[in-house]
C-alpha cells in the first residue's frame, strides 16, 4: 500500500510534476500553537530542484504562518493528491525555508520557475524544501475531480500593487508580519523586487 523513496525522481516526480495543486503544512514548536494546513496552485509555481530539493513560489496573501513556521523551526511537509487517473497520494516530509527577495540565491531560484510570470502576484518569497522522508500511499478515497484552469483572480488581484504598496498592504494585515502565535513572519518593508 504506502512506499518510502529514496529520492524525488522518475514516475514519482512525474507524478508530483502532473499535479495542478498541492497542499502544505507546517507548525509553531509550541505544544498549543496553530497548526497551517495551504492549498498551492497556479501552473509553473513549483519546481522539483534536484532529488531531495523542491521550491515553490510564495505569493501575497492575508497571512504568512508557513513563513513563521519555517523561520522558527523549518518542519514542513506538502502532499499531492491524485484527483484523476490512478489513486495516488505523495508525501515530502523536511526541512524548508523562505528565501527572501534579498538572498543571493533569489536569482537562481527564479530560474525554474520560467513556465510563470511572479510579477502579477506579489511575489514575497520562495519556499525551498528540503525532502528528509518521501511516501505515497493508495489514495482510495481521494474522490475523483476534474481540473479546468487555473483561476485569473490572484494575478488581477495583485497586478496593480508594487513593491512600496505591497508593502503597505502587508503591514495592514494582522497576521503577516507576526504570525497568529506571535512569531516573526514575512521581514517588512519588503525589499525592492530584484532584475530577473
Amino acid at each position: 500500500m504506502g512506499k518510502t523513496y529514496e529520492r524525488i525522481d522518475g514516475r514519482l516526480r512525474t507524478f508530483i510534476e502532473a499535479q495542478p495543486m498541492f497542499f502544505t503544512a507546517t507548525a509553531p514548536l509550541a505544544g498549543d500553537g496553530t497548526i497551517n494546513l495551504s492549498p498551492k496552485g497556479l501552473r509553473g509555481s513549483f519546481a522539483v530542484l534536484d532529488e531531495l530539493t523542491v521550491a515553490y513560489l510564495d505569493f501575497a496573501g492575508s497571512n504568512a504562518e508557513t513563513v513563521a513556521h519555517l523561520r522558527e523551526n523549518g518542519r514542513i511537509t506538502l502532499m499531492w493528491c491524485a484527483f484523476t487517473g490512478p489513486p495516488n497520494i505523495v508525501r515530502v516530509h523536511g526541512r524548508g525555508e523562505p528565501v527572501f527577495r534579498d538572498d543571493p540565491r533569489w536569482p537562481e531560484l527564479l530560474g525554474h520557475f520560467a513556465d510563470i510570470d511572479p510579477g502579477p502576484h506579489g511575489l514575497r518569497a520562495v519556499i525551498v524544501v528540503h525532502a528528509e522522508l518521501i511516501r505515497d500511499t493508495c489514495g482510495y478515497a481521494v474522490p475523483l475531480m476534474t481540473y479546468e484552469a487555473d483561476r485569473d483572480l490572484h494575478g488581477r488581484r495583485f497586478a496593480r500593487e508594487d513593491d512600496a504598496s505591497l508593502s503597505a498592504y502587508f503591514a495592514g494585515k494582522e497576521h503577516v508580519a507576526t504570525s497568529i502565535d506571535g512569531l516573526p513572519g514575512l521581514p517588512l518593508p519588503l525589499p525592492p523586487t530584484p532584475a530577473r
